[in-house]
């Protein structure tokens, strides 16, 4: 499996999960259903500021979507970018209770 179509599997497999069709990703994320479709197939690539845009939508970050999420380098690593990414749509109680967690992990960690 080549690149475009390991980024169109997971796509895919996000959209499954969610419940989200093509087509309100298409909506969503400022892109052409047709052009979901292809990026789904493994036929086209999306550029950098849809596929920001595809991993914001579905929750994610744009490495793991190309599958290097790995290769984040911060101490909660993923967990760091998608709370970035979700900030936007949390309340503050969301994110209050987050912070929280965060912080206790932390001082779990410590002990």
């Amino acid at each position: 499996m080549d690149k475009k179509q390991k980024l169109g599997a997971q796509i895919a497999t996000l959209l499954r999960e969610q419940n989200m069709s093509q087509r309100e990703l298409a909506a969503r994320v400022g892109a052409t259903e047709a052009a979901i479709s292809k990026y789904i197939k493994g036929e086209r690539e999306p550029r950098a500021e849809i596929l920001a845009n595809i991993a914001t939508v579905l929750k994610t970050t744009s490495e793991a979507l190309l599958g290097m999420d790995e290769g984040i380098k911060t101490p909660f690593g993923t967990v760091k970018a998608l709370c970035a990414r979700a900030a936007a749509d949390m309340s503050q109680e969301e994110k209050n209770d987050l912070i929280m967690t965060i912080l206790q992990a932390t001082k779990e960690k410590e002990l």
